[in-house]
C-alpha cells in the first residue's frame, strides 16, 4: 500500500502539478493588442493615401513644385511606414514575451516529468527483478509478494501513460519554439524595414532642402539639377558590375537581368546582385583552377600553375561537368572553376558558383526561366536565373531581412548555415544589398 501511495505522488508530479502564471492578465494583453491594431489600421490608411498622392504627382510634368510635392509625399509615406513597422514590432514583442514564458513553463514541466518517470522506471526494475523464490526465502508472506506484483503491473501502466505525456509536452514545447522563432524573425524584419525607411526619409529631406533653396525664377538651376540626376543615373548604369569567372557587365544590364529574375522567382534584385557580388569577392580570395585530370578531379591553378588535389569531386561532379562540356562545346580541362577550399572540394562554375551536379539538377528549370535551350553557367543571364531559382527555393522569395539573411547563409553553407561561416557570409551579403538598393537602384528610380 505504501508503494502505491508513492507511485500516486509521482503521477501527481507528472499530470496534476499546476502551471505557474507566466503573463499579465489576458484581458489587459488583449486590450493593448486591440489598441495597437486600431493604430496600425489608421497608419495603413495613411500609407495608402500618400502612395496614391505620390503616384499622381509622378505623372505630372517635371517642375520644382512638382518635385517638392513628390518628396513631401515620399517623406509622409515613409514616416507612416515607420510608424506601422514600429507598431508591428511592439505587437510581436509582446507575443515573444508570452511565448518565451510559455516555453519556460513547458520546459520545467518536462523536467519534472522526466524526474518522475526515472523514479517509476527504477521502481519497475526493482519489482521486475524480485522473484517468488526470493520472496519465500526472505521470509515475507505470499500476500506481500502478490501486493508487490500488483504494484508492478500498476507501475507499468503508469509508465505508458507517463511516456505519452512526456512526448506530448515535448511536441508542444517544440511547436511553441517554432512559433517563437517565426515571431522573432518577423520582429527583426519590421525593425530593419523601419530603419531602411528612416534612411529614405533623411535622403528625401536633403533633396527637398536643395530644391527649396532654388528661387522659383531660377529655371536654369533646376534644369541643372535634373541634368545632374540624369548624369548620375547614366554613370550608375554604365558602371561595370564585376562577376566571378566571367567578364564584367554594365550595372544597368545586371539590374535588368535581376528584374527579369524577380518576375519569375520573387527574389529582390538588390539581394540577388548582393549574392553575386559576394561570390565575386570570394573568388578573388579562392582563385581559379583548371581540372586537368578528369578521373581524380585534380588540377592546377589557372594563373599560377600550382598543383591542386580535389578540385572537383569524382563520382559526383566530374561526369556532369564533362556532359555539360560536350553540349556547350568547351574543353573541360581549360574551363576555369573554383579552387578547393580548406574544408572541401571546389569545382563551382561561373558567377552563381553552382557545382556541376547542382547545375544539372536545376538545368531544366533554368532553361525554362531564362528561355534558352542549354543554359551556360558562365553566361551572366543564365547564371542570374540559376541563383534566383536557388535563392527562391531557400526562402528568399518571402522577402524581409530574416528570410533573405537565412537564404544567403544556406546558399553558402548548406545545412551548416547556422554556423559562423554561414552567418558571416549572410551579414556581408545583407550589407551589400543595402548599399546596392540605396546607392545604385534607388537613384535610378527617382
Amino acid at each position: 500500500m505504501y508503494l502505491k501511495v508513492r507511485i500516486i505522488v509521482l503521477l501527481v508530479a507528472l499530470f496534476i502539478m499546476p502551471l505557474v502564471s507566466v503573463a499579465q492578465s489576458s484581458d489587459a494583453v488583449a486590450k493593448r493588442q486591440a489598441e495597437l491594431q486600431v493604430e496600425l489600421d489608421a497608419t495603413n490608411k495613411d500609407i495608402a493615401y500618400w502612395a496614391k498622392v505620390l503616384e499622381g504627382k509622378q505623372k505630372e510634368t517635371a517642375s520644382i513644385s512638382r518635385d517638392i510635392a513628390i518628396l513631401n509625399a515620399k517623406i509622409a509615406e515613409a514616416k507612416a511606414i515607420i510608424r506601422a513597422k514600429n507598431i508591428i514590432a511592439q505587437q510581436l514583442g509582446k507575443d515573444i514575451g508570452e511565448k518565451s514564458a510559455t516555453i519556460d513553463v513547458l520546459s520545467k514541466k518536462m523536467e519534472r516529468q522526466k524526474d518522475a518517470l526515472a523514479k517509476l522506471i527504477r521502481k519497475s526494475h526493482e519489482l521486475e527483478s524480485y522473484s517468488l523464490i526470493e520472496s519465500i526465502l526472505s521470509g515475507e508472506s505470499l500476500s506481500k509478494f502478490f501486493i508487490d506484483l500488483d504494484s508492478f503491473y500498476y507501475i507499468n501502466d503508469s509508465l505508458k501513460a507517463s511516456l505519452e505525456d512526456v512526448r506530448d509536452t515535448r511536441s508542444e514545447t517544440e511547436a511553441e519554439k517554432d512559433v517563437l522563432s517565426k515571431k522573432q524573425a518577423a520582429e527583426i524584419d519590421a525593425r530593419k524595414a523601419a530603419e531602411a525607411e528612416q534612411r529614405a526619409v533623411q535622403k528625401a529631406e536633403t533633396q527637398k532642402k536643395e530644391l527649396l533653396a532654388i528661387n522659383k525664377n531660377q529655371e536654369k538651376a533646376y534644369k541643372g539639377i535634373l541634368a545632374e540626376r540624369e548624369q548620375a543615373a547614366a554613370k550608375i548604369r554604365s558602371a561595370l558590375f564585376s562577376l566571378r569567372d566571367t567578364a564584367a557587365i554594365p550595372f544597368g544590364t545586371a539590374y535588368n537581368y535581376a528584374l527579369e529574375v524577380q518576375k519569375k522567382t520573387g527574389v529582390r534584385p538588390a539581394f540577388l546582385l548582393a549574392i553575386l557580388t559576394q561570390e565575386t569577392n570570394l573568388g578573388e580570395n579562392v582563385g581559379q583552377c583548371l581540372v586537368t585530370n578528369l578521373f581524380t578531379g585534380d588540377g592546377i591553378g589557372k594563373n599560377t600553375g600550382t598543383p591542386f588535389k580535389g578540385i572537383m569531386k569524382p563520382g559526383r561532379d566530374i561526369e556532369p561537368f564533362r556532359d555539360l562540356a560536350n553540349r556547350l562545346g568547351f574543353d573541360p580541362k581549360q574551363k576555369p572553376v573554383s579552387c578547393p577550399q580548406r574544408n572541401g572540394y571546389g569545382g563551382a562554375m561561373g558567377p552563381s558558383q553552382f557545382i556541376p551536379s547542382t547545375w544539372a539538377s536545376y538545368e531544366k528549370r533554368i532553361a525554362r526561366a531564362a528561355e534558352v535551350t542549354v543554359p551556360d553557367p558562365w553566361i551572366p543571364h543564365d547564371a542570374f536565373f540559376a541563383s534566383g531559382l536557388y535563392l527562391s527555393d531557400l526562402g528568399a522569395d518571402a522577402g524581409g531581412y530574416s528570410a533573405e539573411s537565412t537564404a544567403a547563409a544556406k546558399y553558402y553553407a548548406g545545412s551548416n548555415w547556422r554556423k559562423t561561416a554561414g552567418k558571416n557570409y549572410a551579414a556581408s551579403v545583407m550589407k551589400h544589398a543595402q548599399n546596392i538598393q540605396e546607392n545604385m537602384i534607388d537613384p535610378l528610380n527617382l
